[in-house]
């Protein structure tokens, strides 16, 4: 099984429906699960195509139209928040919203949640702050306050299925696994509304509506909409530089099985449907050939975590469009 990434950056961060009780032997079965959003640092020597063919880019913050430095504004996942680190650089004026849906993010906050000061459970600052930014619903108001003058979205943290509890509606992600918060009486009537089911993309079509409207009726209007069109990886560069397959079947979040085939497709209906609602968008996209995943990735093997020429042509792609 494979991990995903939440690790904290010197940045701004936040970062039919189908029953189940979320209460069940969560702890020791979110441990290992790539799809979970727990990283780790590992060690293993990289093997991508061009890795170190290239110095990385420089000047990540040039100045944005009208003199101003760029303010970067993240919805979305490590694959774009990566960028920066992966080629040498360091993230400025950026705040990261993450380990949400746009579903969530314009969804009631489920009542009677109460969530702690500090991280519980030996979970770190950062993906802790994004589970709470996303059950107290506070991550609008801090786009809004961040001012940016960029805001990329990119919708692979949308695997995640969702929790509808004590009225409202919040991500079900592996930090929620871990924190101890569902055992609290709020969720246990919650049941959960399975990522690949037409209720869970109605929700998520409602949101993206949400989000672009919300944009328009703010001073967000102001800021460049980028749109980084990720799909999962088919294939993986494994420690001896061999290229293999993954699995047709994936594990989301340990025991939540899905279709790599389906994830793909979602994504794709995902970002014509956004596109469609937000036209002024850039649209940005990595060739084919590039969508190959690393064993040595700095956060482990997964069908979203790239070779670096992957993150080079993105960060190439941004660039030209102002960041």
């Amino acid at each position: 099984m494979f991990r995903g990434c939440s690790r904290s950056l010197d940045a701004a961060t936040i970062g039919d429906s189908e029953a189940s009780s979320p209460r069940r032997s969560r702890r020791k079965r979110a441990r290992h699960a790539w799809g979970s959003g727990r990283c780790q640092w590992r060690n293993r020597p990289r093997h991508s195509p061009g890795a170190c063919a290239r110095k990385p880019y420089a000047g990540s913050h040039r100045r944005a139209q009208g003199g101003r430095l760029s303010r970067i504004a993240i919805i979305g996942s490590c694959i774009t928040r990566d960028l920066w680190p992966i080629l040498g650089e360091t993230p400025r004026n950026l705040l990261y919203v993450s380990r949400t849906s746009l579903a969530s993010l314009f969804a009631p906050a489920p009542a009677g949640v109460t969530t702690a000061g500090e991280p519980p459970n030996g979970m770190r600052p950062q993906p802790h702050a994004a589970l709470v930014a996303d059950l107290r619903k506070t991550a609008l108001a801090a786009l809004v306050a961040h001012r940016p003058t960029h805001i990329v979205f990119d919708f692979i943290d949308e695997r995640f299925d969702l929790l509808s509890a004590g009225g409202g509606l919040a991500a079900h992600t592996w930090e929620l696994d871990v924190s101890g918060y569902l055992d609290q009486a709020a969720f246990a009537d919650g049941h959960r509304i399975a990522r690949t089911t037409p209720a869970c993309e109605r929700l998520w079509l409602q949101g993206a509506a949400e989000m672009t409207a919300f944009l328009g009726a703010t001073p967000l209007r102001e800021a460049k909409i980028v749109l980084h069109e990720a799909q999962w990886a088919t294939r993986y560069l494994d420690a001896t530089g061999e290229i293999r397959e993954f699995e047709p079947v994936v594990d989301v979040l340990e025991g939540r099985m899905t279709v790599l085939r389906d994830q793909n497709a979602m994504l794709g209906r995902y970002q014509a449907a956004f596109a469609e609602l937000a036209p002024q968008a850039a649209r940005i996209r990595a060739p084919d050939d590039l969508r190959l995943a690393d064993t040595g990735h700095r956060w482990g093997l997964s069908p979203f975590h790239y070779v670096t020429d992957y993150y080079r042509d993105i960060w190439g792609q941004l660039r030209e469009a102002g960041i």
